[in-house]
């Protein structure tokens, strides 16, 4: 009885948030404030194209933190070592079961690190690569072979993995690709226009998805 009461309390929490995004605090040593132009360029990007009201300044939430129910997408990314201690996996677990989405986006090293912590969250679940027909490809914009290459790492091809609960996706993660530089600053890494277009029209089309579904 005690845990449908903490449930619905959740609920109603992210039945009831503003649509912004946040950043996710982790601990580990990894740089989870990489990338820092990036939210805010997605977000202009976003609010001008679907015309959604999403904060220009994100914050960023830990994940042991009620405020994580505060945002119907958490965004992470980082080059190293990530570590959840036993309270913050159930506090993710409890926030992705309740409606809330994660969005990770490999920024080259952290592949390892963060599939090994999603076990304490999802002991059960395995990753699952997404097809180019699932509908976070085809939301406002249309990707017909799936994850966009943004970066260059090791000439692997870019990829989608997914958590998928109860049939719902509630972790979305982009390997191989750094879809995130594309967001960022067009004279940090100097992509082309082209480029960072295609990424940044992906990273509407996961927002969309996280606050519609």
């Amino acid at each position: 009885m005690k845990q449908f009461i903490t449930l619905l309390i959740l609920l109603i929490s992210l039945s009831t948030y503003a649509q912004d995004v946040a950043v996710l605090k982790y601990n580990g040593g990894g740089d989870w404030y990489a990338n820092p132009t990036a939210i805010p360029n997605l977000v202009e990007f976003t609010n001008k194209t679907i015309k959604t009201t999403i904060s220009k300044n994100p914050q960023s939430v830990t994940i042991g933190s009620e405020d994580l129910y505060n945002f119907p997408l958490i965004f992470m990314t980082g080059h190293g070592n990530v570590f959840f201690s036993d309270e913050e996996a159930i506090n993710l677990k409890n926030y992705l079961i309740s409606g809330g989405f994660l969005h990770i986006s490999d920024n080259y090293g952290l592949d390892k690190f963060i599939r090994r912590e999603l076990k304490k969250v999802f002991p059960k679940l395995d990753f699952k690569e997404i097809p180019s027909n699932h509908a976070i490809y085809n939301q406002t914009f249309k990707f017909p072979e799936g994850m966009p290459k943004i970066h260059e790492h090791d000439k692997k091809p870019a990829q989608g993995f997914g958590l998928f609960y109860e049939g719902r996706l509630v972790v979305f993660y982009d390997y191989e690709t750094d879809l995130s530089d594309g967001w960022e600053d067009e004279i940090i890494h100097n992509n082309p226009k082209e480029l960072r277009e295609k990424a940044l029209k992906m990273g509407v089309n996961i927002i969309s998805y996280a606050f519609l579904n």
